[in-house]
């Protein structure tokens, strides 16, 4: 049974792993022998660190904010970065919040945790929820608590909701009473209970919120929150104004008239930003789309190496979930193992390396598609800076410290660490349409032998562990 361990916000000196100055943030994959080791070996190394720079009464703080697609390299960027600014983590990721989901969601490993002090790590058990309005609060709580010990908080993910919300503020919507969650629970219980998700979505629709029907099948606490809201306020959610939604209108608007008066794009976005909260610093880390699908599918393999997620996910389903039922088991990863775990006890523990090949492929396919996601959600993005994942980490780390400590409130990213937002070379698009996967691990029947082999030893007859 795998068990999650939480370490506290650490006060230590700051430390630093080696690395290597030329090195690229994107790695291709960890080697099956580092993947064994990383979360049991931590070698420090003292270096220097920098104080935030001294800020004048009344002035906003800074905070920075790494994102990027899933394998691009943020996590080591932010360590790193962490490490120069005597800064703190605090992590936007929808799944590293769960104990026990490591390997799938590349959570940080406990020696990393040691070096540089994380948060909102490992703060829920797999079967409660955590919502995109939780995470504002327990966020924005921390980041005042980071700044407040003198040093600057990271938030690092690729949740894009998270760091939305995060960013320009959560819409002004109301908080359920005991009595409305106790009468919607009521109305949705029995739906539920049989699994008939289409019915509670009519139901739903019928009270006045037509657009939950973009809600992935099964997302009951999401659908139960829209009901909430539509019992107190008599309006479905869209109805409230978002944030986000102003900040872009009015930037988009500032910056048709900008071009009237010769302002740049990024004077308007530096007027328009200054209604925020904080002095927000955004950064978007990718690579060329092969290279990062090729990533991917290298990563997904290297999850599976010493029974890696297909542990975990053998742990959930002993919990007494089932794939797709809860934000945890919806994971990409999680779904997909515990559905190929849930055939092989179906099969009395037999498994075939069709079956495992078929489920090795759907993971390596939504890690992409998800990838895919993220690039296109973060191109309506105006505050990010994309930065390419393939240039020397020195280089990002020289330009991102420079940019923090920076005065003038000019933020110009170089020519050399830019990355295109969008695929404009028509070879790349031929190129990326007749992209296929190929694994290096895992490539004909015999190599996946000893998954094989423990699936059947521990799937054979499966127990359900006491939560």
């Amino acid at each position: 049974m795998i068990t999650g361990l939480r370490v506290g916000a650490l006060r230590l000196s700051c430390l630093s792993l080696p690395y290597t100055a030329e090195a690229p943030l994107l790695r291709p994959s960890l080697q099956p022998s580092l993947l064994r080791r990383r979360r049991h070996t931590i070698r420090l190394f003292a270096t220097s660190c920098s104080a935030p720079p001294p800020r004048n009464r009344g002035e906003r703080q800074k905070v920075v904010v790494i994102s990027g697609p899933t394998g691009a390299g943020k996590s080591r960027l932010s360590l790193e970065l962490a490490k120069r600014l005597n800064g703190e983590i605090i992590s936007a990721d929808s799944v590293q919040v769960y104990k026990g989901l490591d390997i799938g969601s590349a959570k940080p490993s406990l020696s990393e945790r040691q070096v540089v002090p994380h948060h909102l790590l490992d703060i829920l058990h797999p079967s409660e929820e955590y919502s995109v309005g939780q995470f504002y609060e327990d966020g924005r709580k921390i980041t005042e608590e980071v700044l407040s010990r003198g040093r600057v908080p990271i938030v690092t993910g690729g949740t894009g909701l998270y760091l939305r919300w995060f960013i320009y503020g959560k819409p002004d919507v109301p908080k359920a009473s005991p009595e409305i969650t106790f009468e919607v629970n009521s109305e949705l219980a029995d739906l539920q209970r049989d699994g008939d998700w289409d019915a509670a979505v009519e139901l739903v629709i019928k009270a006045g919120d037509p657009d939950v029907k973009s809600l992935a099948a099964n997302d009951w606490y999401r659908l139960r929150r829209r009901l909430e809201i539509l019992k107190l306020s008599g309006a479905p959610p869209s109805a409230f104004q978002v944030p986000y939604n102003s900040f872009k209108e009015t930037f988009e608007s500032s910056e048709t008239d900008a071009s009237d008066i010769n302002s740049s794009s990024a004077e308007v976005q530096e007027s328009k930003s200054k209604d925020l909260d904080y002095e927000f610093l955004c950064f978007f880390l990718s690579t060329q789309r092969l290279d990062l699908y090729r990533s991917i599918d290298f990563r997904c393999e290297d999850m599976l190496l010493d029974d890696g997620i297909l542990s975990e996910a053998k742990w959930l389903l002993d919990l007494g979930l089932l794939p797709n039922s809860n934000s945890a088991t919806r994971a990409i990863g999680y779904r997909q193992a515990m559905d190929f775990l849930l055939l092989s006890r179906e099969q009395g523990g037999w498994s075939s390396s069709k079956d495992f090949y078929r489920f090795l492929s759907e993971f390596q396919k939504a890690s992409r598609n998800f990838a895919k996601r993220q690039l296109t959600w973060f191109r309506n993005e105006p505050m990010y800076h994309w930065i390419d994942a393939s240039k020397p980490l020195e280089n990002v780390l020289s330009f991102i410290c420079d940019a923090y400590h920076d005065q003038t409130g000019e933020l110009k990213l170089p020519r050399s660490l830019s990355m295109e937002k969008d695929i404009s070379s028509p070879k790349d698009v031929r190129l990326l349409k007749a992209y296929r996967t190929k694994n290096r691990h895992f490539i004909s029947r015999e190599d996946c032998g000893d998954i094989l082999e423990w699936v059947r030893r521990t799937q054979g007859e499966a127990t359900v562990t006491v939560c």
